[in-house]
């Protein structure tokens, strides 16, 4: 509405791992927006993380994970023109991570749902209201809609992948095992997937998994 459709190109970055539900709520929203969605993937990895981490031999350290900079910022560079504006779906609580990214990054960009005070609560009951179908991955209780399995995740998030997606976690616990990265937390020490106890964390309690452009350029600050 603010722009017109003409000018506008809705984007979405595939992630093979994302759950296949996220097909059906992209075509509902594309009946929504009365517009077609964009789809972009790395060909290279065919938008796998798992390809990403066999090329790489690395999952996730100090320097974050690789999937997040092959899937969908390095997919994002390869496509914008240098005379675009961003639109970007941050929301009203996260004015902090907006300015820090605004700060960082030289593109012309704006986010309307800060700009209207529209939280991500808001933004849930507005697909309601309009009669979209939320994600497989909220209605299963997951706080983002991210792959079934972030390398990010926490003791409670991968307890409660191993319940409603087994083949998911074994997966990882493999892969990660195979590279040697230890990549949850038991306490204060750091553990194979495979070697977390049943029943260990509190997912409602652990911080939010953020998984996009934002957090892949904090990542490359602290391991700068």
């Amino acid at each position: 509405a603010q722009y017109g459709k003409e000018n506008m190109v809705i984007a979405r970055c595939i992630v093979r791992e994302e759950h296949p539900d996220n097909e059906r709520f992209a075509s509902d929203c594309e009946k929504w927006f009365g517009m077609p969605i964009t789809n972009l993937i790395n060909e290279k990895f065919d938008g796998s993380i798992y390809k990403v981490f066999e090329s790489r031999k690395y999952i996730a350290g100090i320097a974050g994970a690789p999937c997040t900079l092959e899937l969908k910022k390095a997919v994002r560079l390869a496509f914008q023109l240098p005379t675009d504006k961003h639109v970007f779906g941050y929301c009203a609580e996260e004015q902090d991570r907006w300015d820090h990214f605004l700060d960082a990054n030289n593109v012309d960009a704006v986010s309307p749902l800060i700009e209207r005070g529209i939280e991500h609560s808001d933004c849930l009951a507005m697909l309601k209201n309009a009669g979209i179908e939320l994600p497989a991955m909220y209605k299963l209780g997951y706080q983002h809609n991210n792959c079934m399995g972030c390398v990010k995740g926490g003791a409670g998030y991968w307890n409660k992948i191993r319940i409603d997606f087994p083949e998911m976690f074994n997966r990882m616990a493999t892969v990660s095992r195979k590279f040697g990265a230890r990549i949850v937390k038991v306490g204060d020490t750091r553990v194979f997937l495979g070697d977390l106890p049943e029943g260990v964390g509190d997912y409602q309690k652990e911080p939010e998994i953020q998984c996009g452009i934002f957090c892949h350029m904090a990542e490359q600050e602290i391991a700068a």
